[in-house]
């Protein structure tokens, strides 16, 4: 296999993981009546905190109007809350609340244990190195994405 066939399968393998993996999670989400971009909002919520509606506009890649229209949503299902932030009241962040943090850690818990699933078969050598091939694999690719 060439070195451009190798990487075509590297990118085809990761899509199709990072599908599997989101889909078993969103089982999940039916049970709270959110949507998958209601949930990706959701995450991007916990992982900085304070995150202002501009951000997660960027983040998700949609027009602000959008974006507040999903963040909305989530503040009437009491999964965020809008807060003013303190040192300047013209900003105004969205913060998790326990019902939102209830669902990420049952979506996650759901996709670890599908994930153990189906790395279940690799020998106790390949998973030992599988976290930290994929983490220099995330580094590399924030690092891009940051340039």
């Amino acid at each position: 296999m060439s070195d451009r066939e190798s990487i075509i399968s590297i990118e085809k393998s990761i899509r199709y993981i990072s599908a599997h993996v989101k889909s078993h999670g969103r089982e999940i989400l039916k049970k709270y009546e959110l949507s998958p971009l209601q949930f990706v909002a959701l995450q991007w919520v916990d992982d900085k905190v304070g995150i202002t509606i501009g951000e997660l506009s960027n983040r998700l890649d949609l027009a602000h109007s959008t974006t507040t229209d999903i963040v909305d949503k989530l503040e009437n299902g009491g999964f965020v809350e809008r807060q003013k932030y303190e040192k300047d009241k013209r900003i105004v962040l969205v913060l998790m609340k326990d019902k939102g943090l209830q669902i990420i850690k049952e979506v996650i818990a759901k996709r670890v244990s599908y994930i153990s699933e189906i790395t279940d078969h690799l020998s106790s050598e390949e998973r030992d190195m599988l976290p930290g091939i994929l983490e220099s694999i995330l580094h590399e690719s924030e690092k891009k994405s940051d340039e």
